[in-house]
């Protein structure tokens, strides 16, 4: 999220010019395929990282937290097992019918191909994750990083993406005033969230793409009311439902975005920025080239009925918080975690935007909840950002899994050091391996106690 972090000393194959990112694409021809435009293997395919020593990470609720503390999880056991590469952020996985992981990234360089998400001529990176251990991934750009103006706000970054039936649609959503604002004494970075102007569509596994039909001024869900006011459906990122979708109670796709309410009864600056906000909604659509842009073709979660059964509406003015805790809500992604049937929610707390973030993970029965606390994982990262628990990767158990990540974005804004915790984290792509520990369970004695 950070242009510190496209600084020539850091990414020396970028070239910052009149405010846009040139990148080296000159071997990307309209013809060239996704294997033709990626780095030889040995430099695409890593060795295994050594394993470090697990640890069990302290479950540290506030006082004012919302959620019951689950029954059916002990706590979360970290192996020390990860996998963490220096890419670009933003990678949020899609697990295709082909047995590939597709996921957007930008902010930096993914195997000699750079994408900033700043000004008009913002990018958005596109790779596939081909392999089924974590630690050795072969990480391959399907095709050059696309461009979309995120004008009249400023930045405009991934958000919701699925592969389905062939077919890849990739979200993006507006940033504002800046990348770096000061208030107050305090430099904030984008500390307004914006619209969400669709998706654009890809039928060949990311190599050519049809732009969004949508655009910041005309954006799929209709806010915010104003330039730079609140919304609900914040970047909405898509319920990861396995293997292509293959376990969606009823073929739909689902989407839960972060946001905010107008008359907000504890109001803060950057209350709704890329990182924090009040509460979170859930909308539906059942996914195809046509559907996929069309507000009419989406259903929004508007609260239970008297049993307890959702209630599923197609106006979007009837929508209601799917959760609310406010100021501290954030970015949120979904998990069903098919062995045992559960949905995992990964959220981060990440207000005031540059500073220490804490995440927490919940679990229900249903997307639409109740949803139970598995943990708080204060400072987390303690910088880390964009959580998700890619479906691929669960156990046959469902107990262990790769949490992915990026981390320390900003290690020193506003004279706040910071350190990457757990160990082996980085500014990129971070793939930690996590035990949910069942009632009775213990952590392996070789674990070294609480982080």
């Amino acid at each position: 999220m950070s242009i510190n972090h496209l600084s020539p000393r850091r990414f020396r194959s970028l070239i910052l010019w009149g405010g846009f990112l040139i990148a080296g694409f000159s071997n990307w021809g309209p013809n060239s395929s996704a294997q033709e435009n990626t780095l030889p293997d040995k430099t695409a395919k890593t060795p295994a990282d050594p394993v470090e020593k697990g640890f069990l990470w302290e479950n540290q609720p506030p006082k004012d937290c919302p959620f019951e503390q689950s029954e059916h999880f002990a706590g979360v056991y970290f192996t020390g097992r990860h996998h963490d590469r220096n890419y670009g952020d933003t990678w949020y996985p899609s697990w295709a019918a082909d047995g590939n992981l597709y996921s957007p990234w930008t902010d930096g360089t993914t195997e000699g191909a750079g994408s900033f998400s700043i000004g008009v001529g913002a990018t958005t990176g596109n790779a596939v994750l081909v392999g089924d251990d974590p630690q050795r991934l072969t990480v391959k750009n399907t095709a050059p990083p696309q461009k979309a103006s995120p004008k009249p706000y400023e930045g405009r970054y991934p958000c919701g993406s699925l592969v389905y039936n062939g077919v890849w649609y990739y979200g993006t959503y507006c940033l504002g005033p800046g990348p770096e604002v000061k208030h107050e004494g305090f430099t904030y970075n984008w500390p307004v969230m914006g619209p969400m102007p669709g998706f654009r569509a890809s039928t060949d596994f990311g190599k050519t793409w049809t732009p969004s039909p949508l655009s910041p001024d005309k954006p799929l869900f209709p806010e915010p009311a104003k330039y730079l006011g609140t919304l609900k459906m914040g970047a909405p990122h898509f319920v990861d439902f396995g293997k292509n979708m293959e376990h969606s109670p009823d073929g739909k796709a689902y989407l839960v975005g972060m946001g905010a309410e107008e008359n907000d009864p504890q109001p803060r600056y950057a209350n709704l920025s890329w990182g924090s906000a009040d509460q979170l909604y859930l909308a539906r659509v059942t996914p195809s080239v046509e559907n996929i842009n069309d507000l009419k073709k989406y259903e929004f979660f508007a609260g239970h009925g008297e049993k307890g059964s959702p209630i599923w509406t197609g106006d979007f003015s009837k929508i209601k918080p799917l959760l609310d805790w406010n100021n501290n809500m954030g970015v949120a992604t979904v998990t069903y975690d098919a062995p045992l049937k559960k949905y995992l929610m990964c959220v981060t707390d990440g207000w005031p935007t540059c500073a220490k973030m804490s995440s927490y993970i919940l679990e229900a029965d249903a997307v639409t909840g109740p949803w139970r606390l598995v943990i708080y994982m204060k400072d987390f990262g303690e910088q880390a950002y964009f959580l998700n628990i890619p479906s691929k990767f669960i156990s046959a158990d469902g107990r262990t899994m790769w949490l992915c990540y990026s981390a320390n974005f900003a290690p020193d804004w506003n004279g706040v050091a910071l350190k990457f915790n757990p160990p082996g984290g980085c500014y990129g792509l971070c793939l930690h391996e996590m035990r949910l520990l069942a009632p009775g369970e213990k952590a392996p004695e070789s674990a070294i106690g609480n982080h």
